[in-house]
């Protein structure tokens, strides 16, 4: 009898202990599977704050466009900058995503894809935890992208100011936005043939800002510079008519880079996402500080526009690289960002290409800067994939740009006349002005 209680003693004990491995073992899945859902939403919240930082960039371009234009021309650089969003954002809808990102649907090996129009989310989990690793929906892999796609755009708008026609403008945007855009992008962030020789670009230095910064270049060529830009071979300034509204822009744009380039980490991943918040700071007050000093040795006092203007250099050049370069080579980067933004202007000037806004000497010039930057200071990355990104973007944007404008020129007519320029494009474009009440005279 003693021998038959000990056996159910120890029986009773055995599945105690079982029912209480099991629980634990229940327990510990129930607690992985919280832990999982709690990253997966706190990375799509910040995923979606990034999104909204680069959605409010655009207000940055607009009031910096504005701010160092003429006051004559301020609401045809608002229209564009509101129309510019919408525009981009649509069209990645209906045909950007798809030929940006196609997955395994890819027509020309690694070179063109496409996944299909508009945005056909997986039901279920499968287009929220489920989707791509569990760290954001598919509804914010989309947004998060058009951003990007209308910012690339949004630079074209400043270099081709208080010339160009409205409507011609807003028909490049759609087909610069819609194709060129993502196809080029396709080769690097849609895994394509730069990606599979691990050519390296962040957040865009290359795919944003230098495709919109050779589709400026084209514009600027095409269209010729604005009536008595240049005169008997000499260069005249046209002043900015609100330096005011042009610092507010860049402030803006700044704020909003936390996000480009923040948010482009794609997790909320506390180390990554705090130190791409640093070196993307870090240069952009090294820009700043050695585009005044340039300024300042040059023309014997400093400029603020050339400051505005390094700190977007120092943010474009370390925008491809914010990830993967030391603190130290970041305030290099940014640095000597600064200094050639300010030549560039001087150059560009040379030329007698006539660039309002600088963009050129930003967007282009420290985008293959900072492209390139990569493979010279980061140990992960090599040069020649970094020059051949750059070789290959740059070729396939200004051509298609230039084709774009050039069809544009012979099917529609890209530029305004002489005398709706002289006028103002405000009142000959749009029939309001900016300064209700205010006379705007024609040397503004």
């Amino acid at each position: 009898m003693r021998k038959w209680n000990l056996c159910m003693l120890l029986f009773l004990t055995g599945t105690l202990l079982f029912a209480a491995e099991g629980n634990s073992q229940a327990e510990s899945l129930v607690a992985r599977a919280t832990a999982a859902e709690t990253m997966f939403t706190v990375n799509n919240l910040w995923m979606l704050i990034g999104t909204f930082l680069v959605f409010i960039m655009h207000l940055g371009f607009a009031l910096l466009e504005t701010g160092l234009t003429r006051a004559k021309n301020c609401v045809n650089i608002l229209c564009k900058n509101l129309a510019t969003p919408c525009i981009g954002i649509l069209t990645f809808l209906l045909i950007g995503f798809g030929l940006m990102y196609p997955g395994n649907d890819w027509l020309i090996g690694g070179v063109l894809g496409f996944g299909g129009s508009g945005l056909d989310c997986p039901p279920g989990d499968a287009g929220l935890i489920g989707y791509n690793g569990g760290r954001y929906t598919c509804w914010t892999d989309f947004i998060f992208q058009a951003m990007f796609a209308a910012t690339s755009v949004t630079i074209v708008s400043g270099a081709v100011a208080g010339r160009i026609r409205l409507s011609s403008y807003l028909i490049f945007a759609l087909f610069y936005a819609a194709f060129v855009y993502p196809v080029v992008g396709s080769w690097g962030w849609g895994g394509g043939w730069l990606a599979s020789l691990n050519f390296h670009d962040l957040a865009g230095s290359t795919f944003v800002h230098s495709v919109g910064g050779w589709a400026a270049l084209a514009g600027v060529i095409l269209l010729g510079p604005r009536t008595g830009k240049f005169v008997g071979g000499i260069s005249r300034p046209i002043m900015a008519h609100n330096m005011p509204l042009a610092t507010i822009g860049v402030f803006l744009l700044w704020f909003g880079w936390f996000g480009f380039n923040g948010a482009s980490a794609f997790s909320a991943d506390p180390y990554l996402v705090s130190y791409i918040v640093v070196t993307t700071t870090l240069s952009a007050c090294a820009g700043c500080m050695t585009a005044m000093f340039t300024s300042w040795s040059i023309q014997k006092k400093p400029d603020l526009s050339m400051m505005l203007n390094g700190v977007l250099a120092g943010l474009v050049a370390i925008t491809a690289g914010a990830d993967c370069v030391s603190i130290t080579s970041s305030i290099v980067i940014g640095g000597i960002g600064g200094v050639i933004v300010v030549l560039a202007v001087y150059w560009f000037d040379r030329l007698f290409l006539d660039d309002p806004v600088g963009a050129l000497a930003v967007h282009l010039v420290n985008g293959v800067w900072g492209t390139l930057a990569v493979g010279i200071f980061s140990p992960d990355f090599k040069f020649l994939p970094q020059l051949v990104g750059v070789i290959a973007v740059g070729a396939a944007s200004f051509l298609s740009a230039s084709v774009l404008f050039l069809l544009i020129k012979r099917f529609w007519g890209l530029r305004t006349s002489e005398e709706e320029e002289i006028r103002g494009l405000d009142l000959s474009e749009h029939g309001m002005e900016a300064y209700g009440g205010f006379q705007i005279f024609q040397n503004e």
